[in-house]
């Protein structure tokens, strides 16, 4: 392939669709750096992988010699995103937007190059209106046009309320592609509607409307819902190179090949099918190929020591060979009756539920420190240490205090 075909290839690398994919190859023939456009608002203060999918693809723009602006959404995050919402969504408060907005500008550069990146706050522009450019950009669309989004449509149908304010999170996330002069914009698939306002604001301006690249929403560890803190599903960047590891040796072995597509940057789409032949003929073990998606998403987001310090501890737990203490240690603090077994494994978070903790009792799959334990009487005071473990991909060394 030449350099534009290369180019062309890694920028739709796990993308969901590109509007329109001619306009992006006349752009990208002209040379100049294109400026790369992706919003987040600053909802809460941690980001998951799952934020990483839009990160990564910036990256590969970055890589690619363009521009990307990282969009921090601090005046839209007041307003509050209606995607996918059932109720009108609580606006946040301006100082709430800040503090999560100052964890998002130190947690993105452990994907982005910092020096190749354009920080910005959508206050910028925002901050400046008046009440009659508001109104101004609210004449530009049409009530009509807003239902034919699909939550918005849901909610009326169903009757339930939609308030105004929610009409112009669209307005306003596509006029930044205005204020920004943006030649793509990033989003999820469920973010389409208001990245083609952006396309249509820039058209009302005289600007030439922006290309729009959707990524598909990843599925958090249970392999069906998209990866969201609210369904526990998820893995955050700033946790410990051990969770990091533990859970993504937990997703399903379909899973993984969507994981690689979308978050590896190490492994080639030739690569990954070849990993998916030789999975298929029996060449390659499935837990070979997530230990190394495992160790690539560790070291990325510590380091190399850190993820290979993780990955022994995984395995010591998993194969009973190794050193157990190189797995982190959680502190718990004891009741001063103590605990049972069934609600020192739910405490330390090896299980769900003690009802859960009582079953696996029960099925003799609980071990502590490397032994088969049955006796749900046994009582556990502080001082107690040791690694409590459930099934083969669920364990936590812990200490009660």
């Amino acid at each position: 392939m030449n350099d534009l075909e290369q180019s062309l290839a890694l920028i739709a690398r796990g993308a969901d669709e590109i509007i329109k994919k001619e306009d992006l190859e006349a752009r990208l023939k002209t040379g100049r750096p294109l400026r790369i456009k992706a919003g987040f608002d600053p909802t809460a203060p941690d980001l998951h992988i799952g934020h990483t999918v839009l990160l990564n693809k910036m990256r590969q723009f970055q890589d690619l010699g363009h521009q990307v602006i990282f969009l921090i959404g601090d005046f839209t995050g007041m307003i509050g995103d209606p995607t996918g919402k059932n109720v009108t969504r609580k606006p946040l408060t301006r100082e709430d937007v800040l503090a999560n907005a100052e964890t998002y500008a130190e947690q993105v550069y452990k994907v982005l190059d910092k020096e190749k990146t354009e920080l910005r706050f959508n206050s910028e522009w925002f901050g400046k209106m008046g009440a009659a450019d508001m109104i101004r950009l609210a004449a530009q669309h049409t009530v009509a046009r807003m239902l034919e989004r699909d939550d918005f449509a849901k909610r009326y149908k169903g009757e339930q309320p939609i308030a105004i304010h929610e009409f112009l999170y669209p307005l306003v996330q596509g006029y930044d592609s205005v204020a920004l002069e943006c030649d793509v914009e990033l989003g999820g698939t469920d973010q389409k509607f208001n990245l083609l306002m952006g396309r249509a604001l820039q058209e009302h301006h005289g600007q030439q409307p922006q290309i729009v690249l959707t990524m598909p929403l990843l599925e958090g560890l249970d392999g069906v819902n998209k990866m969201s803190k609210s369904l526990g599903n998820y893995i955050g960047i700033s946790e410990p190179a051990i969770d990091i590891v533990t859970k993504t040796m937990k997703i399903g072995d379909d899973l993984m090949w969507r994981w690689f597509e979308l978050l590896s940057f190490e492994v080639s789409l030739d690569e990954l099918a070849r990993m998916k032949a030789d999975m298929a003929s029996g060449a390659l073990n499935p837990r070979d190929a997530k230990l190394r998606l495992a160790r690539e998403l560790a070291t990325r987001f510590h380091d190399a020591a850190a993820a290979e310090q993780a990955i022994a501890g995984w395995n010591a737990v998993v194969t009973g060979q190794g050193d157990t203490s190189l797995l982190p240690l959680d502190e718990i603090q004891t009741p001063a009756e103590g605990f049972r077994l069934a609600a020192l494994l739910t405490a330390a978070g090896v299980t769900p539920s003690n009802s859960e903790a009582n079953r696996k009792l029960k099925e003799r799959a609980v071990r502590i420190d490397g032994e088969v334990v049955e006796d749900a009487a046994r009582v556990f005071t502080a001082g107690f240490e040791g690694v409590l473990q459930v099934g083969k991909r669920n364990f936590a060394r812990i200490r009660l205090i």
